[in-house]
């Protein structure tokens, strides 16, 4: 049996939690919200790395679009290593914006300067991550990280994602499995 057929389920909606042991300097101790997850493979959004330079205020002076200071003080997220120069939008309602993908019934991902403009102004969705860039598997890569025992997932929490402090996500997503993510350990156990 191959990993794709072991692991069938799609992720899309949840949280790739990383595993203690993942050394990759892309994804250690991150959480990673999956936002489409089918046979040609997976996207998500990297949902607890604060960029180190860049800031939402920046974004938008460099887009030429004004912007309120309450949403200037918001953080941009470094999403991933996978296009790097694009900006990615996770928000809850309203939908409908240009660039618009629903993820969930109550959250889509989006990409485009109409709902940035909005978002600029105080307006459009009350809650959204900002990332640049984000993280992709290709087909079968991502089931066969998981089967080597480099994440753990379960379904998303949006208080996670929007109103958690960005330093405890990665622990308290664990926690929502009953984890305490610090105690694991990156061997895998076989029966």
């Amino acid at each position: 049996m191959s990993h794709e057929e072991e692991f069938s389920g799609s992720l899309r909606g949840h949280f790739l939690i990383a595993m203690p042991s993942l050394s990759d300097p892309n994804f250690s101790e991150t959480v990673t919200y999956i936002c489409e997850h089918n046979d040609e493979g997976a996207v998500g959004l990297v949902i607890n790395r604060i960029h180190p330079e860049l800031t939402i205020e920046t974004v938008f002076r460099e887009l030429k679009v004004a912007s309120v200071p309450e949403v200037d003080a918001l953080p941009m997220y470094l999403g991933g290593p996978v296009h790097e120069g694009q900006i990615f939008i996770l928000h809850g309602p309203p939908f409908g914006w240009e660039a618009c993908r629903p993820v969930t019934p109550t959250l889509a991902l989006s990409n485009s300067k109409d709902l940035l403009e909005q978002l600029a102004k105080g307006e459009g969705p009350q809650s959204f991550v900002i990332t640049l860039g984000c993280a992709g598997w290709g087909p079968g890569q991502l089931e066969s990280e998981i089967m080597a025992n480099a994440w753990l997932s379960c379904p998303a929490s949006e208080a996670i994602l929007f109103d958690t402090p960005t330093e405890r996500r990665w622990a308290e997503a664990a926690k929502l499995m009953g984890v305490d993510i610090k105690l694991l350990t990156g061997v895998a156990g076989h029966a």
